[in-house]
């Protein structure tokens, strides 16, 4: 008795031969999963990457016409590899001593870490806000054909 079954109980349930191909469907499967993750991880770690190199920067805009216009320059000075625009966001901020709320859009901004400067620069000279919002964040990790197609896309 094997696992609390008796010897023969395999053998009438389909014998040898279910069993058999079972295990061959299971070991087809388990090929196929292994084979897809180990590429995968094989890709990860074949691509370098310097965390930092990149950056994802936010802006805020008083409405669509302006986002897509500062956008549009970003993207066709070589400041950034893509912009979203992110619509309708709500803000809340404190503007001169008062609560402020305000409908806005938000400007997702990929791009160089050294690029920041010039990005917040062109931003500033081109944004209708006395202040304008432009804060960035370094990217640790990504997706490596991505992280080398916004590398690619915003020269040094």
């Amino acid at each position: 008795m094997r696992f609390g079954l008796p010897a023969t109980e395999g053998l009438q349930a389909g014998g040898p031969l279910r069993a058999l191909f079972v295990i061959a469907l299971l070991s087809v499967l388990m090929l196929t999963l292994l084979r897809t993750v180990g590429l995968r991880a094989f890709s990860m770690a074949s691509e370098t990457y310097m965390s930092g190199t990149h950056s994802a920067a936010f802006v805020t805009c008083p409405n669509e016409q302006v986002a897509k216009d500062l956008a549009r320059g970003i993207v066709e000075k070589k400041l950034a590899a893509c912009v979203n625009i992110v619509p309708k966001i709500t803000s809340v901020y404190e503007w001169q001593g008062k609560i402020q709320e305000d409908s806005e859009v938000l400007l997702m901004i990929k791009t160089r870490s050294s690029k920041v400067a010039s990005l917040a620069e062109y931003v500033r000279s081109n944004h209708p806000y006395e202040v304008a919002e432009v804060i960035s964040l370094p990217i640790e990790q990504g997706n490596p054909p991505y992280l080398k197609w916004l590398g690619d896309a915003v020269p040094e």
